[in-house]
């Protein structure tokens, strides 16, 4: 069985702890921290986590007194995985993504919870309202007002790469212990990022065994250990992190339940920056050097970096996309978009 705790792990700092005990305590500034925090006990008290305190067969009855039925998707790997969710040498995925009833799940995890050599089973990201309603209800959670619906994960020991999220996160154990490895947005150039179009899970992922590190292939994963920072959960700890924080995730128990949430602070984006990012590979990067400058100011120019400037010599109401963006204007802009994509 593969050792969790590596002692370069053990010598990381820990991420800062907050200890509260209800989450009504946390303020709006809490929902706004720029660094990752912990904090302890935030939902002790929902019948969820009680339930797997009683035991694994416990909480997997309390869950499925509210399962519709749905078929949910399951990703399974043999036991040689060691848990890890990654991909093989030929970079197809080392897990079968399938669906299957949630109680034939939950009895293949009963089966193997004593074996050493325990298969992967995983059902990941499954919207609760979706297949567990009035789970939510029973299990009430503050977000400071911010409106989130939560996603459960479910399932054996597993090992998460390192990945990132656009939305702020507060992650809720539930059952089982959990570790959390992070790392900074700005560490993605010492992450060893894969592929954007072929992923485990739809967020591209670091191509660094974390737990094992190959620092002949991946030299600058240092830097990246210089700067992270480790988040050990037991049932009823929560983690937040901002936007864009890099995260690997160990399932350490044969069981395992988490609830996230995930917000956006402010007014939510009129499209999604991945997509643009594929986009701007496919229309950049080939460009001759110079080319490619000139589009970098444009860029800077109207997108991240933008000025009065830039439309002062405008009429007011005829700027189009470049005024501030609305519903309206974005239903254009997303018509033309869809006009050159069908060309």
């Amino acid at each position: 069985m593969l050792d969790h705790t590596k002692s370069y792990i053990d010598d990381l700092p820990r991420a800062p702890e907050r200890r509260l005990i209800a989450a009504e305590h946390l303020s709006e500034a809490d929902f706004k921290a720029p660094e990752p925090y912990i904090v302890r006990g935030l939902v002790e008290d929902w019948p969820l986590v009680k339930a797997g305190h009683d035991s694994s067969e416990a909480i997997r009855s309390y869950l499925l007194n509210f399962y519709n039925q749905k078929p949910v998707m399951v990703s399974r790997g043999p036991s040689e995985n060691e848990g890890r969710i990654f991909y093989k040498d030929d970079m197809s995925l080392n897990v079968k993504i399938q669906k299957a009833g949630l109680r034939e799940v939950f009895a293949q995890i009963a089966a193997s919870e004593t074996d050493d050599d325990q298969a992967c089973l995983y059902v990941a990201a499954t919207a609760i309202d979706a297949f567990f309603p009035g789970l939510q209800a029973d299990n009430p959670i503050h977000l400071g007002g911010h409106q989130a619906y939560g996603r459960i994960w479910m399932g054996t020991r597993t090992r998460v790469a390192p990945h990132n999220d656009s939305q702020s996160n507060l992650a809720c154990v539930v059952a089982g212990r959990r570790r959390f490895i992070i790392f900074p947005p700005d560490a993605f150039r010492n992450l060893y990022l894969g592929p954007s179009d072929n992923t485990p899970a739809g967020r591209t992922i670091s191509m660094v065994d974390v737990l094992n590190p190959d620092f002949e292939a991946h030299p600058k994963f240092r830097k990246a250990l210089d700067v992270a920072i480790v988040a050990d959960l037991e049932p009823g700890d929560a983690l937040y992190m901002p936007p864009l924080w890099w995260h690997h995730v160990d399932g350490l128990s044969p069981f395992n339940i988490l609830i996230n949430y995930w917000w956006r602070h402010g007014a939510a984006p009129f499209g999604l920056p991945e997509p643009a990012l594929d986009h701007a590979i496919l229309a950049f990067r080939e460009l001759p050097e110079a080319e490619r400058a000139h589009w970098r100011d444009m860029l800077d120019y109207y997108v991240f970096n933008p000025t009065p400037d830039a439309t002062a010599h405008i009429p007011e109401g005829k700027r189009g996309a470049l005024d501030k963006m609305t519903a309206q204007r974005a239903r254009s802009l997303r018509a033309k978009l869809l006009r050159y994509f069908q060309r």
